[in-house]
């Protein structure tokens, strides 16, 4: 007989499940960005990606409600893409000071589109990438068919060190900007030095910097003053601090025109609905304009890692909005994320394989809509919850 496909993946869960490891989806029956209701109690959330509160900014709801259609209806090449496509992307563009944007409905269609394109393009290509990458960069490399070479987390000279090993093949150097895992900062500059010494090209995931860090928000590649010929290749989400869904890649003309052209992500989907285009576009504009809420969330996060110094507990050095609390093993991790829900806070705990073994933890998360109280509140409940054994560790 035929092994089975579907017996072979029940067996796969159950031993997740015994591992410790079982992934869950919980459902939110109503949230404002601070506060969630979920099976009929209110929770206190520590978990959204909604960094500058903007999901339920009265203006970005206002601009979805307005569109006067919902789907697009058809992919962008057949009849899909709309007046609210084409203007986003050149807000877009012009946000993050590139000649063309172009829209994809996800950050992982976005990355397979680029890496489809880019590394499909010339046999032999390299994929150079950060250890710590998103899924999306990795597994946009995989199924290019690239070799794929990584170097440690945050390493510019390990990327050096992984081309050098390939001279003469065409290269893609591909990094998160901030690290979704992490909440740290690629050493972006360093990079973009090597890369033109090199004669490779720079790709740059900002799903997590984008509306955050930099003047305007415009993300870490302009934080770091890097224009588009030191990072040819831009890629951004807008559900995370934009508050709406969807992502788009940002560069020359050339390299968007490539994308329309060859990109099977976004030739074989059907476009974005045109009323998050119109809402993104607003979400947009107020995220340009909110330093007060770049200064509160920074403000939130110094005062957390203030108190969970005075705690012991064990974070890494990040100043981004991502605050992960290092646990070491996924059933400690489970426990305190468990025991922060009995107090009425929600804290995801976040285990391998999406984090390396024995680095679980809790992926704290902040957005400008939280008050200082909650702030104390979590920290309270961090004490109570996370064990002696916990602290103080040295987090490698």
């Amino acid at each position: 007989m035929r092994p089975s496909p579907l017996a072979a993946l029940a067996a796969a869960a159950n031993k997740r499940e015994a591992d410790g490891l079982y992934r869950r989806l919980r459902t939110v029956e109503a949230g404002d960005g601070r506060q969630a209701m979920v099976d009929g109690r209110r929770y206190l959330v520590f978990g959204s990606n909604d960094y500058l509160g903007l999901a339920h900014h009265p203006d970005v709801v206002a601009a979805l409600g307005r569109a006067v259609q919902a789907g697009s209806g058809a992919a962008h090449l057949v009849n899909g893409h709309t007046r609210e496509h084409a203007a986003l992307e050149e807000t877009l563009a012009d946000w993050t000071g590139r000649e063309k944007a172009l829209l994809f409905s996800t950050g992982m269609m976005a990355n397979a589109g680029v890496m489809q394109v880019l590394l499909g393009s010339v046999a032999g290509s390299i994929s150079i990438q950060d250890r710590l990458n998103h899924a999306s960069l990795i597994d946009g490399a995989r199924a290019a068919g690239a070799e794929l070479r990584r170097y440690p987390h945050g390493d510019a000279d390990g990327a050096a060190r992984q081309l050098a090993l390939r001279p003469g093949h065409a290269a893609l150097v591909s990094t998160d900007g901030v690290f979704s895992m992490d909440g740290d900062i690629a050493p972006l500059a360093e990079l973009a030095a090597i890369c033109r010494r090199e004669g490779a090209l720079l790709h740059v995931d900002d799903a997590h910097g984008l509306g955050v860090v930099g003047q305007r928000g415009a993300g870490s590649v302009a934080a770091a003053k890097l224009d588009v010929a030191d990072v040819p290749v831009l890629m951004g989400t807008l559900g995370k601090a934009l508050g709406t869904s969807g992502a788009f890649v940002a560069g020359s003309a050339s390299l968007i025109e490539g994308l329309v052209q060859f990109a099977r992500s976004y030739i074989y989907t059907t476009a974005m609905p045109p009323a998050l285009a119109a809402a993104s576009r607003v979400a947009i504009g107020v995220a340009q304009a909110a330093d007060d809420r770049r200064a509160r969330l920074a403000n939130l996060v110094s005062r957390f890692r203030a108190g969970a110094g005075q705690l012991g507990l064990a974070l890494l050095p990040s100043s981004t909005p991502i605050q992960p609390l290092i646990l070491g093993e996924a059933r400690l991790a489970s426990a305190v994320a468990a025991a922060l829900a009995a107090e009425g806070i929600l804290a995801t705990a976040i285990r391998p394989p999406t984090v390396p073994v024995g680095k679980a933890r809790l992926r704290l998360t902040f957005s400008a809509l939280h008050e200082p109280p909650d702030i104390d509140r979590l920290l309270d409940a961090l004490d109570r919850a996370v064990p002696g054994t916990a602290r103080d560790r040295a987090v490698q």
